[in-house]
Order: C-alpha cells, then structure tokens, then sequence
C-alpha cells in the first residue's frame, strides 16, 4: 500500500480524506515506509505534510486488529508526539470490518483518534481513484486492487460449494420465533465466526435441511458481522453476545425438485457439498460423499 500512496497522488488524497476530512496536497506530502525507533517499534507506513496530517498506518493480515499496547506505542513515538501536525491519527489496516473493530479498538489514545480501515473499502478507494489518474498510475492502481482483492478472504463467487446446515424447530434464546422461522420470514441466518466446524470465510451457498430432509438452498447474498442480533433480526433480544457472528442475507430459495432425505448425518451435523451433487443425489450424506471423492 505504501507505494500506491506514494505514487497514486488522487488514492493517497482519498485516503487522506476519509481519515482526516481533509483535502491534502500531495505533493506536499511525504510517505515513508517501516519507521523504526528503539522504544516504540516499527510503523508499517507513516503519511505526513509537517503542518496538517500526520498518520501512522498499522497494517495486518486477515481478520486480525493491531494490539492495543502496540497502538499506544505509536502514540508516544517521539517523532509523532513532536510533530507540528494538526491532525494526528492512527490507523488500523485489516480485513476485518468497521463494525467490528469498534467493539475491540479505542475510539482514541492519548487523544489520538483512531481509525480502522478495512481492506474492502480501501480496494473500493483506489478503484475510484483509477479514473483520475494518468496511465501509468492507473495501472500501479491496478496493480494494487489485483493484489488487495488476493489479499481479502472474500466470498468465492466462483465456487459452487454448499454449506449444509441443520435447523432446529427450536427458538434461539431469548427469541420468539424459531430457527426455521427466522430464515423462511427474514432470510437471514446468523453463525460464529469461525471455530468449532464453522467457517473462517462466508460460503458462497448455504442450505439448510430439518424434519429429516433438504428442504432449500440459498446465495448468500451478502453478510455483516456483529454481536447483536436483534440489529437485523427484530425478534433477536437486542443485547450483545460475548463472541463475533456473521449474519447471512439470503438470496431466494432454490427448491429441490424431489426429496432430498438427510442420510447418514449427526442431528446436528454441518457437511459441504457442491451445487450439483446436492440436486441430484437420494441423500445429503450422498452429495457430501461424492464431494470428497471428487475433491481427492
């Protein structure tokens, strides 16, 4: 990312602007790369003009946000604390999103606002930056989103794998309508994060299988993370959980054409299956068998 700011005057002002609200002029801006002081450690890229902005960008990644201890670090670096800049900021560089990382980042420290970033809204910055710039930046921008788009666990849209849950006729706790309710009336579904069986990255495909047969699939059509259900499921008691979860928006259901019965599945067992297998064999346990063979 450093040298996309460096050489990409129209992304480094984007990035600038959604940081600070502020307008810089990038030619008089400097960009430095891996600053390292004995006390305080190594910023991964520092963004200044010595009068108005001075920022220290943390990058890591996958879903992962910088330590508290590490930011702090950086807030007292002298060459920050010294500095004439009337807008001093750290910023977190991550996949994961702003929702997320307000649960788990200090709006500020030692009155230094901080400001996480997610990688998908700074692939859509210097997407928009494209257009402004001269060939040979478009194509270091270019250069830069093929690289951040490798770097995100996004959905793979290409892949045809199915995420094959069980629901339950049950209610969440606290909610006054069932598992099964919840997908058929809001198309939404909510899961942990990851841990357990559960998947790091959204699938592309879920379905969902009860009174012991496949009953729908569904594009996942977009997701967010949060802790608290009832954000966008109403029946859902509006408090916040101890652990992440995705939300799932579904996509409309696609119906099997016959009865597609469980099989040699646990009660509550969670299997991958790919698209074709899952409408054309007798059971689910059958569709997740010729997954593996095919995969190896």
């Amino acid at each position: 990312m450093c040298w996309a700011l460096a050489r990409c005057p129209e992304f480094l002002k984007a990035v600038v602007a959604v940081v600070t609200g502020i307008v810089v002029n990038p030619d008089e801006v400097t960009v430095k790369n891996q600053t390292t002081e004995s006390d305080t450690g190594r910023t991964d890229i520092e963004v200044l003009d010595g009068k108005d902005i001075h920022i220290i960008f943390e990058a890591k990644r996958g879903w992962v946000l910088p330590g508290i201890d590490q930011l702090t670090k950086y807030s007292v670096r002298n060459d920050f604390v010294t500095s004439a800049a009337q807008h001093k900021h750290i910023v977190s560089l991550s996949e994961c999103s702003r929702t997320y990382a307000d649960l788990y980042l200090p709006h500020d420290i030692h009155g230094v606002p901080v400001t996480h970033l997610p990688y998908k809204e700074v692939y859509q910055l210097a997407e928009r930056s494209i257009g402004a710039s001269n060939h040979e930046q478009k194509h270091l921008l270019t250069q830069f989103t093929d690289y951040l788009w490798g770097l995100m666990s996004m959905q793979k849209q290409d892949s045809n794998m199915v995420y094959v849950v069980a629901l339950g006729t049950d209610k969440p706790q606290g909610c006054n309508i069932s598992w099964i309710d919840i997908v058929k009336q809001h198309d939404r579904y909510f899961c942990p994060i990851g841990g357990n069986g559960w998947p790091k990255d959204p699938p592309n495909y879920i379905a969902f299988r009860y009174y012991g047969k496949l009953q729908s699939i569904h594009h996942i059509e977009s997701y967010t993370e949060s802790r608290n259900m009832h954000d966008e499921i109403p029946e859902m008691p509006d408090e916040a959980w101890d652990n992440d979860c995705y939300i799932y928006h579904l996509g409309p259901a696609i119906i099997p054409a016959q009865t597609i019965k469980t099989g040699k599945i646990y009660r509550n067992g969670r299997v991958w299956a790919m698209l074709d297998t899952l409408l054309t064999c007798e059971t689910i346990s059958e569709a997740r068998d010729k997954t593996k063979e095919r995969l190896g």
